[in-house]
């Protein structure tokens, strides 16, 4: 190799240097959710806080879990109030709840929203302080609870870090709470316990996953490392995505989901996320859509913005979707644009419930972000608003 062709490529070689968080253990396959009591046993507690929302214990699934815990004799208390997109509120009445049970690991049993909540109210239950108080960058006076995540959907991979993303309802902004002292020690991945989840549903925290792939591999932070995980996550949800959607009880879709949506959680741990996720932020704080919606809102737009600066990037999600052309960029923009159309979950922001006197304030929001600051072409505030307009 000439050294011209080695100083034409990426000098990883020669200067990467990357801390990457430490994984934890992985327990995955249908029917592992029988391995929670020996999982509690491991990270060295024998009782459960359960951390969850109504809807799983109406859809059952709580009560499985339970009848595990009861099983072996497992003594457990439940804090099921949480709602999509907690709020600091919640976590503070979850925590207090927790102290008030004692000595306990932290069972995070849901979607993103349980896994977040579950994190904030592991630390806060240990700690002295308010969620208004504590933010990633905030070291707390001691360890927060143990936690082992199970989650329900397969999308946000919250079970792969310690912070989590919870709502100032005072302020209408996302704030981020966590420790690396929450970051789940076990995450437990029983595609079994996804089967039934609602197509809306399915698409919505899909196309999470799938965006977490996309910014991990086109966001600042990225390195060898992020990318290997994040097109492999691609690669998975991208191709089992519309089956999952069109047959809820498909246990081979669910379990490439939910393990490719795990995979995009650790490239998101390690790269950062970026411009789509910032606005999805924003969009959700001021009108409440779900977040994997307001992601598909503006997906496409904010790729075309950023493909001048994120083209190998886009070029390795064509190679993982399968995308095909003479231009690997565009086709790779297309194929994504038009997965969005087969789970039918793209949506204009005027019938979200986004008011046009709200597009000011969503790209304000979105630009204080902390994860735009990782998206490869920084954009100003006519830039956000212009990409907002443009899908109203």
């Amino acid at each position: 190799m000439t050294a011209t062709a080695r100083e034409s490529g990426p000098r990883w070689l020669a200067d990467l240097n990357v801390t990457v968080p430490p994984t934890g253990q992985v327990e995955f396959g249908a029917g592992v959710i029988h391995r929670l009591p020996a999982a509690i046993e491991a990270v060295g507690r024998r009782r459960a806080f359960v951390v969850t929302d109504r809807g799983l214990r109406a859809a059952g699934v709580l009560d499985r879990v339970l009848h595990v815990l009861t099983a072996t004799g497992v003594e457990y208390d439940v804090f099921e109030d949480v709602q999509p997109n907690p709020s600091t509120a919640t976590v503070m009445s979850g925590a207090a709840q927790a102290r008030g049970f004692g000595p306990a690991a932290v069972v995070a049993l849901g979607g993103g929203s349980a896994m977040d909540a579950a994190k904030g109210i592991a630390l806060l239950a240990a700690t002295s302080g308010s969620a208004d108080e504590f933010d990633d960058s905030v070291e707390p006076d001691q360890p927060g609870l143990p936690v082992i995540a199970i989650p329900t959907t397969a999308g946000t991979g919250a079970e792969t870090n310690g912070f989590g993303v919870i709502e100032d309802t005072a302020r209408r902004r996302k704030v981020y709470i966590g420790h690396s002292s929450v970051r789940p020690r076990i995450a437990v991945l029983d595609p079994e316990l996804t089967i039934g989840v609602p197509a809306p549903v399915t698409a919505a925290t899909g196309v999470d996953a799938l965006v977490h792939g996309i910014e991990s591999l086109s966001s600042r932070g990225a390195n060898p490392i992020s990318m290997a995980y994040a097109a492999q996550a691609v690669r998975m949800v991208s191709g089992w995505l519309p089956a999952a959607v069109d047959d809820g009880g498909d246990l081979e879709a669910r379990a490439q989901l939910i393990l490719g949506a795990h995979l995009a959680g650790q490239a998101l741990t390690i790269s950062g996320l970026g411009l789509v996720h910032g606005i999805a932020h924003a969009l959700t704080a001021h009108t409440g859509t779900p977040h994997g919606v307001a992601l598909a809102a503006v997906l496409r737009e904010v790729m075309e913005f950023n493909q001048d600066a994120a083209g190998p990037a886009y070029a390795a999600v064509a190679g993982a979707t399968g995308a095909t052309g003479s231009d690997p960029v565009r086709a790779a923009i297309t194929t994504v644009d038009n997965l969005l159309e087969r789970v039918r979950i793209r949506k204009p922001l005027r019938k979200l419930g986004c008011d046009q006197d709200l597009l000011s304030p969503i790209a304000t929001a979105a630009l204080a972000d902390p994860v735009t600051a990782n998206t490869p072409r920084m954009p100003s505030q006519d830039e956000v608003l212009s990409i907002l307009r443009s899908v109203y």
